[in-house]
């Protein structure tokens, strides 16, 4: 059974979007609509709301809605500007990004993405394409698997689960995450308190299956290309390496290639920075915390167009 989808920043990341009542705007993750609620509901009649989410269950609940100012599409917010040009929309007002993936997809067995349900190894955000995580570990090399998940899990046992891994699928194939998971285990010799040992593991899977560093590095692009003048971008991370991504794409935007100190150029000759980032990154409240453990690492990062 599904638990509640509790909205990270819900407040924080919609007052970042300094909402026109008549604008238009993007929300790249749809989930269970928080978001996307909480903007319609500062949106006026001729405002617009199109909203990006892999998952068909997402899209159905947004379709529950029954919303004519939400435009809802079923794709990989990397397809941005292909998508907006499909609807006929130039430049937008704001953009949010809330990353990884929702309470729904982990604590729904079926989905193949938490090692506390013994479920299909799936782990797809959109479940109707592409590969399952059993099915490119069916096919990997040690080298690979080790790679993922050293790389996306910062797992520092990588190559014992990959010998393990493939050791494993010699004797029959694994395909549920309570095998991979019992598989790490054993891999796996210390682990912090409190983390499972397979947790770094079903992380980097998730991560590599669902392309999530590369969509994010193809997307936010787009997203600063297509603010209008003083549009804003909000993007919630929720680990070091999404963070890492996007605070490096907007320190460039806002800082497009500086020469060295020494070097004699004149601020006219300067490329003019595309971005300003606004204040500094907000994590949410201990308050919020307290409701919802799982929003404890998440960090929200802010830049508007200039």
């Amino acid at each position: 059974m599904s638990a509640e989808h509790v909205t990270v920043l819900l407040n924080e990341a919609v007052a970042a979007l300094a909402i026109r009542p008549d604008g238009v705007y993007v929300d790249g993750t749809f989930g269970r609509g928080g978001h996307s609620r909480r903007i319609l509901g500062q949106l006026g009649a001729r405002g617009r709301l199109i909203a990006f989410d892999r998952d068909p269950v997402a899209i159905a609940a947004g379709e529950a809605l029954g919303d004519a100012r939400l435009t809802l599409v079923h794709q990989a917010f990397s397809h941005f500007s292909e998508e907006l040009d499909r609807l006929g929309v130039g430049q937008v007002d704001g953009v949010l990004l809330d990353l990884g993936v929702s309470s729904p997809q982990l604590d729904d067995a079926s989905r193949g993405m938490s090692f506390r349900f013994d479920a299909p190894l799936d782990m797809r955000m959109d479940s109707s394409r592409g590969e399952t995580a059993a099915e490119w570990l069916a096919r990997a090399s040690a080298q690979e698997i080790a790679t993922v998940v050293r790389e996306y899990g910062e797992e520092r046992f990588a190559n014992a689960i990959a010998k393990a891994l493939v050791a494993a699928r010699a004797g029959e194939p694994v395909t549920t995450t309570g095998q991979l998971a019992a598989l790490v285990e054993k891999a796996v010799r210390t682990r912090e308190p409190g983390q499972h040992p397979a947790t770094r593991t079903f992380q980097a899977l998730r991560i590599h299956v669902n392309r999530e560093l590369e969509e994010l590095s193809l997307v936010l692009p787009q997203c600063m290309a297509r603010l209008g003048s003083g549009g804003r971008l909000a993007v919630i991370a929720f680990h070091s390496l999404e963070d890492r991504i996007v605070k490096h794409a907007l320190r460039d935007a806002a800082h497009p290639d500086e020469p060295p100190a020494w070097v004699p150029v004149r601020a006219s000759e300067l490329p003019a920075p595309l971005m300003r980032t606004l204040g500094k990154p907000v994590r949410p409240s201990a308050a919020e915390v307290a409701v919802n453990p799982r929003s404890r690492s998440a960090i929200m990062r802010v830049a508007e167009k200039i």
